[in-house]
This record gives structure tokens, C-alpha cells and sequence, in this order.
């Protein structure tokens, strides 16, 4: 994962996009469906309708950068919302990003006592 700068705000597009957008249909869609400046700053992850497939858009001050991602297996774990944004923090968007479902993330072993 790229480390990013602090302060910055991840944004989940809620919905489905489509895919075959680039930089400039991306950058639309945040100013449009989501109300925000693309060149803000913050990061953007959009889901294609699979659901196999996301694109993560953020500026970073001197141009736009396009991350894709396409799983080979399983799928991405989205809101069930059909519109709007949800705030994401980096370590959720880090497992969202390995398909690890990031709204409860389960531990691989139980603590058996607390020291």
C-alpha cells in the first residue's frame, strides 16, 4: 500500500461504476455523484458491477494517479448503499484491497487470557 499523507481522507464510492471509466470519467463521477473535488487530495475507490474489480483515484498535487485492482478470486466487500460515499480509514482500505471483509474483520486465532 502507497503510504499516504496525513490528513488524507479515503472515500468509498457506494454503488456500482463502470469500469471502463479512466482518469476523467473517475474524476467526474467525484464531482458529480459525490460532491467533492477530485483534486482534493483525497482518495476515491470505485467497484465495478462484478465486483472483482476497483479503481482507487488520488491526486497528488502535481497529477492524478489510477490505481486497478482485479482479485483472481472472491470478490471486493462493498456498502449495500446505492449512492453516496463511505469514510474509510487506511488500514480497512488495506484489507479491502486484499479482499478481507474490512467491515468485520475476524481474527485468525481467539486470546485465551490477558497478561
Amino acid at each position: 500500500m502507497i503510504g499516504l499523507p496525513a490528513g488524507t481522507r479515503i472515500w468509498l464510492a457506494a454503488g456500482v461504476t463502470d469500469m471502463r471509466c479512466g482518469f476523467n470519467g473517475l474524476a467526474a463521477k467525484v464531482e458529480t455523484a459525490l460532491a467533492d473535488d477530485p483534486f482534493s487530495g483525497h482518495v476515491f475507490v470505485f467497484r465495478g458491477r462484478r465486483g472483482n474489480v476497483v479503481k482507487v483515484l488520488w491526486s497528488t498535487g502535481d497529477g492524478l494517479c489510477l490505481l486497478a485492482k482485479r482479485l483472481e478470486h472472491g470478490y471486493f466487500i462493498w456498502p449495500r448503499a446505492n449512492s453516496g460515499k463511505v469514510h474509510l480509514t487506511q488500514a480497512q482500505l488495506s484489507m479491502l484491497l486484499e479482499g478481507i471483509n474490512w467491515k468485520q474483520p475476524d481474527r485468525t486465532w481467539t486470546p485465551l487470557s490477558v497478561l
